[in-house]
């Protein structure tokens, strides 16, 4: 009878320590894996502060392209306004943003002085720094995603995360414009 006594305990604290050490675990790559988007919201932030400064820059030399830079700062603005949980919506906007800058950038090349200024320089490596940043934080975060996601379907950790209500992270996904072929003409 003692015998079976100590056997129930040592499987009890056996259970009790895989179920702390998977738990663990899950909860390890869920902080993880808000870590890595917390990396995305910092370089969307750093993008969000780098823009209205570019804008001001090239607004004095083309003035007439007032439209370009009113659509870069109306969407930096809604970005902002985004609620933090809707990683999907501030990728959208992220995209459309990446489009604009892009448009932005294409104007230097209409203006010598503007191309040659250093402070538009200076910004717009600023700008391309962090979009490879974004890039790669984006990288990060589905990576952590998928080890997350693993884990959430692997046994024995899937039968924890069902008794704790864990659930898939969602992977971002390039935007449609990305996954189509650029022509290229001569």
């Amino acid at each position: 009878m003692k015998w079976l006594l100590i056997i129930i305990v040592v499987l009890a604290v056996i259970l009790i320590g895989g179920y702390i050490v998977l738990y663990n675990g899950l909860q390890r790559a869920k902080v993880y894996t808000e870590e890595a988007w917390s990396q995305i919201d910092v370089q969307l932030q750093r993008r969000n502060d780098l823009i209205p400064n570019l804008v001001n820059t090239v607004k004095g030399y083309a003035e007439h392209e007032k439209s370009t830079f009113e659509q870069v700062v109306q969407l930096r603005n809604q970005l902002v306004n985004v609620p933090a949980d809707d990683h999907q919506q501030k990728m959208e906007l992220s995209n459309q943003i990446t489009d604009s800058l892009k448009s932005i950038f294409a104007l230097s090349e209409n203006y010598p002085d503007l191309k040659a200024s250093t402070e538009f320089s200076q910004l717009q490596e600023e700008l391309s720094n962090t979009e490879n940043k974004i890039a790669y934080s984006r990288q990060l975060f589905n990576n952590q995603a998928a080890n997350f996601n693993q884990k959430l379907v692997t046994f024995p950790t899937n039968i924890i995360a069902r008794l704790s209500g864990l659930t898939k992270v969602g992977y971002l996904q390039a935007p449609d414009e990305a996954q189509q072929v650029p022509e290229v003409k001569f």
